[in-house]
This record gives C-alpha cells, structure tokens and sequence, in this order.
C-alpha cells in the first residue's frame, strides 16, 4: 500500500517562501513519477510539477516555471517542492501524487493517471 505525508504547508506573505515535504511509504520514489497538485476552494486539482523517475526529469505548469523547484532525495524516500516569489494565486491545497515510472509522458500532466495521493497541505499566501 502506497502512503503519500505532506508537511510544510502554512501562512506566508507575498513574496516569501515555502518548502512543501512528501513522505512516501509503500512505493519508492526514485522509481516512480512523482507530482505535486494543488486545489483552490471552487477550482479542479491543477498540476504543479513532476520529477520522473529514470534521468530524472522534472516538468512544471506554466504558472510556477522558474519560482518552484521539484527535487527528490531517494535515502529518505522524499520528494519536496521549494516554492519561492509566492503570490496570493499560489494559495491552495497542495497535494502529492505518485503514479509508476512507465506510460506516456503526457501522463505526467494528467491527475487521472496518479493513482496514489496524500492528504494535503494548506499554502496560502496573503497579499
């Protein structure tokens, strides 16, 4: 059984920084894809960005490109999301994802095709 933990989510000032930690169990990460999503109140679950398993090889939606960082450290099984310049639009429910290394790369981007997910982490940024 895949168990996804996050932790560091919190309250920040525009402008500021937050590091967003995923514990995973059941599944190692260095071998799978891994992802961060986030959910703002009346919105669909967005796609934040990917590292692969094999390269790796790291993805990112248009919205974060050059203020986040996904990296993943494999003696702890981890995977992290440094989140700089935040705005008040990064404000949402942060969630980790996981799906195995195989399939289409446009999969990567597609939450349907995570089939593991931890519970979330609140980030919200004031303006």
């Amino acid at each position: 059984q895949v168990q996804l933990m996050e932790s560091g989510g919190g309250l920040v000032q525009a402008g500021g920084s937050l590091r967003l930690s995923c514990a995973a169990s059941g599944r190692t990460v260095s071998a799978s894809t891994m992802a961060w999503f986030r959910q703002a109140p009346g919105e669909e679950r967005e796609f934040v960005a990917a590292i692969t398993g094999t390269g790796p090889r790291t993805y990112y939606a248009d919205s974060v490109k050059g203020r986040c960082t996904i990296s993943r450290e494999n003696a702890k099984n981890a995977v992290y999301l440094e989140m700089n310049s935040l705005k008040p639009e990064d404000t949402a429910v942060y969630y980790c994802a996981s799906r195995p290394a195989w399939g289409l790369s446009e999969w990567i981007l597609q939450r349907t095709k995570y089939n593991a997910w931890g519970q979330g982490t609140q980030v919200t940024v004031s303006s």
